[in-house]
Parts: C-alpha cells; structure tokens; sequence
C-alpha cells in the first residue's frame, strides 16, 4: 500500500502540492491472494479427477458383482462355480483399480504442472529390471490366474500334485497350500505345477483285492464275496457313501502261491479309503464265517534278480 500523485495538466504554481492532484490510494494484490487466484482453479481440477476415479472405481466393482454367479443351489458343482466366479471377479476388480488410480494420479501431477515424463521412464525401468528380476513371479501369477480360470482345484479339494497329495487349505495366484497327511502345510508354487490329480471331483474309486490259497476253488468264495459286497449295500450307514458297487470283477491274478479276486467299488469324493476298509472287514468275517482260507504266503520280490530267480525263490507249498 502507497500513495501515488499524480501532476495536473498545465500546471504552472511552485506549490508543489498545488501541481498535483489529491492522493489516491491503491491497494496491490498480495501474494497470499495471487496464490489463492492460482490454487483454487487446479484444486477444483485435483478433486474433479479424485471424484471421478471414485465413480469409475464403483463401476467396476458394480462390473465385477455382475460376474459373481451366485449358487442356484446347494450342489457341491454350485458352489465351486460361485466361489470360482468371486476369485475371478476379485482378481479383475483388484487390477481393473490399480489401473485406474495410477491413472489418476499421473493425471494429477501433469495438472500440478509436475512434469511426468521422468515418472514415467523411471516406472517403465523399473517395471523392465523387475520384469526381469521376477520371471518366476510372473509365471507364477499366470499360472494361478489359469488354475483359477480353468477351475482346476479350489480350497477344500483334495489334490495330488507332484508327489504332494492333501488337502487345498489356501490358493492365491503364486502359490498352492496343501495339508498331507502327516498335518504338514506343504507351499507350491503356482509355476511349478505340470499335472494336477483332483481327488474331489465326482466320485473316487478303490479296488480291494483279496488273495486265497491257490488250491481253493474260486466259485464259494466269489458267492462269500458278493454276499459281502451286497451287505455293504444294503447298509443304509454306508449307502450314503456309495456312488457304484461293491462289484465283484473276478480273478485278477492266479500263481503258484495264491488266486486273487478283485473288487471295485465307486464311492463319494474322498471316501474310497474308509469304504475300502470296511469292505475288508466284511469280506474277511464273510470268508471266516464260511471256512474259507485264504493265502499265508507273501510274494518275495528280490531286487536287482532275474524273473526266473525270483520265481526259485517263492515257496512251493503254503505253511
């Protein structure tokens, strides 16, 4: 703030206060006020660009609930199909989001009048040294993204994968966490995985065989047998767990030593074991309650022998 005199038109007095007209005050803009001029317009612009992101972040997680199939019922097949659909749905709203908000805040800085170009490059190298630095990673990521996509597996299954069987109790896109059954967590990585055995899909199957002395004659105890297979059947505790059989295929193997008959049996995902033993038990009460023996003598395998050797070593009669 100053006073500012001006001379009048003409002005011939010594009086120097008479040659000049009356002072007029002018009041300067600040610089508090030129910042303010200079400020409002780009914050406007920040907040434009932080609503607008925040919209287009709601539509995609509006998109990503439209991929959300919900179980039209409680079948097993729905909800894997749901679950799979939530996975893929998080993956894609996940990504779809960091997109958006680095787009965002490029945006922002260019309207700071901040120049972006070396963000840019910086983040370019930065993406290239990692590109490079983590192959595994990636392969990794692609090949859960793809064992999510294809619905390989999900948590709860129960899997073989390598010489790795157990339970799926975790899964991201790098890595698969298994419980075996020693109650161990056992991590693998995505990108190791070449062939994975599903345990849990349909139905499962066990063969249960059954050796008797090689003179017994075959047709009493294929009679004891399905006797045994039908009673399992029947049971409505063990019904339940059966998708198809016990089925009595016959003789498997016969030798010198013992006759094998073989039976199979197709049970709910998971519980071949358990309907294997208990048809164990039974046939082996079955067999007891009829007088039928079975083989004593265990097959002798010699490592690092011919056949013909092999076969000089088996007894010849059993004990």
């Amino acid at each position: 703030m100053f006073l500012h005199l001006e001379p009048t038109r003409d002005c011939t007095s010594t009086d120097l206060f008479q040659c000049y007209t009356p002072p007029r005050l002018e009041i300067m803009p600040s610089s508090l006020s030129h910042w303010v001029d200079l400020t409002i317009p780009a914050a406007l612009r920040l907040l434009g660009i932080f609503v607008i992101a925040l919209v287009v972040n709601r539509l995609l997680r509006a998109v990503a609930k439209l991929i959300v199939k919900p179980a039209p019922a409680q079948t097993r097949h729905s909800q894997l199909r749901e679950q799979q659909t939530r996975t893929l749905a998080g993956i894609a709203y996940s990504g779809g989001s960091k997109v958006v908000w680095a787009i965002a805040i490029l945006t922002a800085l260019d309207q700071l009048k901040i120049n972006i170009l070396p963000a840019v490059t910086f983040a370019g190298l930065a993406s290239l040294a990692l590109g490079f630095g983590a192959q595994t990673l990636v392969r990794d990521v692609i090949a859960g993204f793809y064992i999510v996509l294809e619905d390989q597996y999900v948590v709860g299954d129960t899997v073989q994968i390598a010489e790795y069987t157990g339970r799926v109790e975790h899964l991201t896109l790098r890595r698969t966490v298994l419980r075996d059954a020693r109650g161990a967590l056992v991590t693998v990585a995505n990108g190791e995985i070449r062939t994975v055995s599903n345990l849990s899909r349909d139905w499962s199957q066990a063969f249960v065989d059954v050796s008797l002395a090689p003179e017994t004659p075959v047709e009493k105890p294929l009679k004891a047998l399905e006797a045994a297979a039908a009673a399992l059947r029947g049971d409505p505790a063990w019904s339940q767990a059966l998708v198809d059989g016990p089925r009595v295929l016959g003789v498997h193997d016969f030798d010198r030593t013992a006759s094998t008959i073989r039976l199979q049996v197709r049970t709910a995902p998971t519980r071949q074991d358990e309907v294997a033993r208990e048809l164990r038990r039974r046939i082996q009460a079955e067999l007891l309650k009829q007088g039928i023996p079975v083989s004593s003598v265990q097959r002798i395998e010699l490592t690092g022998v011919s056949h013909s050797l092999q076969e000089a070593a088996q007894p010849d009669t059993a004990d």
